[in-house]
């Protein structure tokens, strides 16, 4: 098995054009974990970076170690990748939002070039956002010392002496190097997906967790050390269950697919005429894939250290409690995360399949389902199959969402740990890895080699 991994890997390198795929992508990725390393000047990373180590080995944290790390580590660093991509995320939220209930753009979504102008809106928005964020980002740094807020218990000072001098040079300096960090992450991303090997808004989360592994197996070797307190021996051979029943699971549900049978009946097209025949349709039960929860992530980051730093603000206990609602540890977080993903599922499904479309086109040349009238009987029996497999899909979501919160809070596991190991990580490695793998298979396939997947029906050499 291991020897055909090898060779399939040394013959994506014998095709020109997706070694340079391959190699580009690689090039891009490496420029976005240096982005993720270097420090703003002024600001003392390290001290920071000492106090998240901490954390983490205490098994304490919170959310701001699990926003860290999708910027890779970038936040504890306090680097120029500080903010990461998730305000290009949330822009693509806030636009698929609006595409939705807004039939200015919903009409412009249809049209032809519509979708680059939608796109140019999210970069503009994403701009808006680095900038509101970046301001808030630069505030919570500046007053990190005070204990609480973003950075809850840091008693540290992060600025250097000749920054508390010049706070407005600080402010303007510190949003600017955020807000370009950023734009650089979200057009490195779409340079993957025009000229790398696809997927670059995911490939780009997906290093920067990787870029945790090695303090997740420091935290599972501390777990062994007796680190942590409890049965060492049965936790450590449950979070490695965990770990290959998730990847497993991952898998199947990804794969997974309900085929609907379609028939093509004769027809002629001007002196042509096309034979009928039998196909299906796969309806992925998984069809958004990790965006759900990316979204719900996304979404869920802010409010808390918001409420909290408003409470403290003006003195309101009210927003403070609120504030600890929204946090991690309680179970309202729990049930407010599990919703949002399942409303994030039948969301992207709702924008991203479109039925009455495929019916159309299904009636355009001359397929149908077999006992389903063509036209809107068809549109309607695919919403309903569709509704019920998003289902599944979605609490599949919920359920692997949440594992790494349950073994934070009720195992005690080291968050670093959890959060590797558990589901949300493991659901974007492992999906984002097969979408990578397909794109690569199809080069591929196209000149006769066997695939990561499956094997090429024609053999020979190129």
């Amino acid at each position: 098995m291991f020897k055909k991994i090898a060779s399939t890997f040394a013959n994506c390198f014998k095709i020109p054009e997706l070694k340079s795929r391959i190699i580009y992508t690689l090039i891009i990725l490496a420029v976005c974990r240096v982005i993720s390393m270097i420090p703003i000047p002024g600001i003392n990373g390290a001290e920071l970076q000492q106090f998240f180590d901490q954390q983490a080995s205490s098994s304490g944290g919170s959310w701001v170690g699990m926003y860290s790390m999708f910027t890779g580590g970038a936040l504890e660093k306090c680097a120029i990748g500080a903010l990461g991509i998730m305000p290009y995320i949330s822009a693509t939220i806030i636009i698929q939002l609006l595409s939705a209930v807004v039939p200015r753009l919903s009409k412009l979504a249809r049209e032809e070039g519509g979708r680059a102008k939608i796109v140019q809106y999210g970069r503009y928005l994403t701009l808006i956002l680095c900038i509101g964020q970046g301001f808030f980002m630069a505030s919570s740094w500046i007053n990190a010392g005070a204990g609480g807020g973003l950075f809850q218990g840091f008693t540290g000072d992060l600025l250097l002496p000749m920054m508390r001098n010049n706070v407005w040079w600080y402010y303007i300096q510190t949003v600017i190097i955020l807000t370009t960090g950023t734009m650089l992450l979200m057009w490195f991303g779409e340079q993957i997906t025009e000229r790398g090997i696809g997927n670059g808004v995911s490939l780009v989360i997906t290093i920067g967790i990787l870029a945790r592994l090695p303090q997740a197996a420091q935290g599972v070797i501390d777990m062994f050390k007796g680190g942590i307190e409890g049965p060492v021996i049965f936790k450590a051979i449950a979070l490695l269950l965990l770990l290959v029943g998730v990847i497993a699971a991952v898998i199947a549900v990804t794969q997974a697919q309900r085929k609907i049978p379609v028939q093509y009946a004769q027809r002629a097209v001007g002196r042509k005429v096309y034979q009928g025949g039998t196909s299906f349709m796969p309806l992925r039960v998984n069809y958004a894939g990790v965006m759900p929860v990316i979204f719900a992530q996304a979404i869920l980051m802010f409010p808390a250290p918001l409420l909290a730093k408003a409470g403290m603000a003006w003195d309101m206990p009210k927003l403070t409690a609120l504030s600890g609602m929204l946090h991690e540890r309680s179970f309202f977080y729990l049930i407010l995360y599990g919703l949002m993903i399942l409303f994030f599922s039948y969301f992207w499904v709702a924008t991203q399949f479109n039925e009455l479309q495929i019916a159309d086109d299904l009636k355009k040349y001359g397929g149908y389902i077999p006992g389903v009238r063509p036209g809107q009987a068809t549109s309607s029996f695919l919403h309903n199959a569709m509704s019920r497999i998003t289902l599944a899909g979605a609490v599949f979501l919920t359920v692997i969402a949440v594992i790494p919160i349950i073994l934070y809070n009720q195992m005690g596991v080291p968050i670093y740990v959890s959060q590797f190991f558990g589901g949300t990580s493991m659901l974007i490695i492992v999906g984002v890895m097969l979408d990578t793998m397909r794109q690569m298979e199809s080069h591929l396939l196209m000149r006769h080699y066997d695939g990561f997947l499956k094997k090429g029906r024609i053999k020979g050499r190129f």
